[in-house]
């Protein structure tokens, strides 16, 4: 009997899915919301590239085009190559598009059956013979306002959730009684709103206005950009060269800035202005096994935890060899943005990220302003920082404070238990065994919820690695040896990441955790040729291309 298997999204994480489900002989059915693939791609910023090396960002089977140059290619370059790959491989077929699932129930057992089990599932099998989910299925394409016309129900075997954590559900910062959004005279949005907009739209509502940014993340730093373009140095200019040839150098001369963008941040971070560091590829720093050796790891023996102590001094260096080189181009003591914590830390929170092209050159033009604020609050003509006496004034306020991934997630579940067990206890990080599996939830997984440095290649390995658990090549461990593990990766996070545990990112231990997977699929986990190259090389995607 061919077995059904529910697919909750079409961006990257979701076509993987489907095609490696597909290979194993199983029969995917893509939701997709929207009506086109790629996910966050479709809905991101005019101005927004790829944030990982081109190498580092593609499909182990499907190369990025001879015609594709860039190291960091734009947003429409990135879409037609997952685009390319969906067609190539007959994914489009299994594609529902604008079809939103509302919601998911386990039927076939009770919760307290459920709860008593020691094995996933209860016998350890991806699939049973009594236990099916329901999707209740939204279609987007109905108009009809009758209640109930437009929700289907489908149930399958599996179902795998695909719905990343940075769209749908904004994260909007709370505020004191009459101190948010309701008490500001202008207009205030997510940075989710701003990028569904389309590029005219978007540029016109920023066009001649004061604009406040809040975030010091990629989205922040490329709308802040968008506002320059919009609004800087560079618009007066045009403006003025039109009028007369000597009012444009008199522009020059005075040249001030009417409306410059202020962001607001709470920290600073180590963003990147490119990946050599005095000539050295941080992919050569960072990304190979000799790197992760001077860090705890998650399991590792007595030898690798000895080993790591005695690399701290190295492990100290490599932050600061790394850090002194952004000091240095970015100028960061002079605008007093050097962060507190070490680049190690950023990297092991994926809050790595390219800074766009002349971002510091427009701080300092005084075209964007950076403004640290711990907390602030909104009143009628602007933005209250804390322990500032007068507000900054603006018209426009952008949140770019990120989403609620792990309510995303949890709301996805009609069953308060099954809510329970996938938010995990409240100082932990959502509870996946090999960032996939929920011990105690049956017949489910997730892709694509927890980081890396480059989320195609680690979504990729992990669809593998279900598409073998699915097809039998293995199974998993009890329940209990499940949980314990998950315990030990929530310790690293906490150790690593800080107060950024719950991102769940592998960036600075992604070795370590692809030969997690390479040995539970039978996969010899060290894929390259030598002794040198298997410590000192990078381990990229083509490094899992089947031997």
């Amino acid at each position: 009997m061919e077995r059904k298997i529910g697919i909750v999204g079409a961006g990257v994480s979701g076509l993987l899915a489907c095609k490696y489900i597909l290979s194993k002989g199983f029969h995917p059915i893509v939701f997709e919301s929207q009506s086109s693939i790629g996910g966050v791609w479709t809905k991101a910023l005019e101005t927004t590239k790829l944030q990982t090396p081109k190498p580092f960002y593609q499909f182990s089977d499907f190369a990025w085009p001879l015609s594709v140059t860039e190291y960091f290619p734009d947003k429409h370059v990135v879409l037609d190559y997952i685009e390319a790959y969906a067609k190539h491989f007959h994914l489009l077929n299994h594609i529902k598009f604008n079809t939103k699932v509302a919601g998911i129930e386990y039927e076939g057992f009770q919760d307290e059956e459920i709860q008593s089990w020691s094995l996933w599932g209860g016998t350890g099998e991806p699939f049973s013979s009594r236990g099916k989910w329901k999707l209740i299925v939204e279609d987007l394409n109905t108009l009809s306002t009758e209640v109930g016309i437009y929700m289907h129900i489908y149930q399958v075997d599996f179902v795998i959730f695909c719905v990343g954590r940075f769209s749908g559900l904004p994260n909007i910062p709370e505020f004191p009684p009459n101190k948010g959004p309701e008490a500001f005279h202008g207009k205030v949005i997510h940075s989710m709103e701003y990028a569904a907009m389309d590029d005219e739209k978007a540029a016109e509502f920023i066009k001649g206005k004061r604009v406040i940014v809040v975030g010091f993340q990629k989205s922040a730093l490329d709308i802040a950009m968008e506002c320059c373009a919009a609004n800087g140095k560079y618009n007066l200019f045009k403006l003025t060269l039109r009028i007369h040839p000597y009012l444009f150098l008199l522009s020059i001369w005075f040249a001030g800035v009417e409306n410059p963008c202020t962001v607001l941040y709470r920290t600073a971070h180590w963003h990147l202005p490119d990946y050599f560091k005095r000539g050295f590829s941080l992919a050569y720093m960072y990304f190979n096994r000799f790197s992760e050796l001077m860090v705890h790891k998650p399991g590792e023996g007595f030898l690798l935890g000895l080993l790591a102590t005695i690399l701290t001094p190295l492990r100290w260096a490599y932050s600061k060899f790394v850090e002194s080189d952004i000091k240095r181009k970015f100028h960061l003591a002079k605008h007093g943005m050097i962060p507190t914590h070490s680049f190690l830390h950023e990297l092991s929170s994926c809050l790595t990220s390219t800074v766009p092209e002349k971002f510091y050159d427009k701080v300092e033009d005084g075209e964007i302003k950076l403004k640290k604020a711990p907390s602030f609050s909104f009143c009628d003509n602007g933005v209250m920082v804390e322990d500032e006496t007068a507000p900054i004034e603006a018209e426009v306020v952008i949140l770019a404070t990120g989403f609620k991934g792990e309510k995303k997630l949890k709301d996805m579940f009609v069953s308060q238990t099954f809510q329970n067990f996938i938010a995990g206890s409240p100082d932990t990080a959502t509870p996946l065994y090999r960032e996939c599996i929920q011990p105690r939830i049956p017949q489910l997984a997730v892709i694509g919820y927890s980081e890396s440095n480059a989320n195609l290649y680690t979504s990729e390995i992990r669809c593998r690695w279900l598409a073998e658990l699915l097809d039998g090549t293995f199974k998993l461990p009890s329940i209990e040896e499940m949980e314990k593990d998950v315990r030990k990766w929530d310790e690293y996070l906490k150790q690593y990441s800080g107060g950024y545990y719950r991102r769940k990112c592998i960036g600075a231990l992604h070795v370590w955790y692809n030969d997690q997977l390479c040995k539970d699929m039978g996969w010899n986990p060290r894929r390259k040729k030598g002794l040198f190259a298997e410590f000192f090389e990078p381990y990229g995607p083509l490094d899992y291309v089947p031997s």
